[in-house]
């Protein structure tokens, strides 16, 4: 019996690209394909099941109920991305006297 219960359809999902273990990736697919569901879904449960565990994690959670996540790239000002002004306006350094 597996400790991962079916999917419960409806929930909101963000892309997230991390780093793993090659012996936790190996053991990721390997249960995923043992429960018949796809990696990140096994992620999600993982989270859900072992964090709601730790009893001072969920009662900090209760006294911290603000966003952590960073926020996306996208939510960004469009100002940051582009170049300043000053920075536009800067000429490129003048050619050394020593070089031919």
């Amino acid at each position: 019996m597996s400790l991962i219960k079916p999917r419960i359809r409806g929930k909101q999902f963000v892309q997230y690209r991390a780093r793993l273990e090659r012996e936790n990736h190996e053991t990721l697919h390997a249960y995923a394909v043992f429960i018949g569901e796809d990696p990140a879904y096994v992620l999600n449960e993982l989270i859900d099941s072992v964090l709601a565990k730790d009893r001072d994690f969920v009662k900090w959670r209760g006294e911290h109920p603000e966003s952590f996540a960073p926020r996306a790239l996208a939510a960004r000002s469009p100002a940051r991305s582009r170049p300043s002004v000053a920075a536009s306006q800067v000429s490129p350094p003048a050619p050394s006297a020593g070089r031919a």
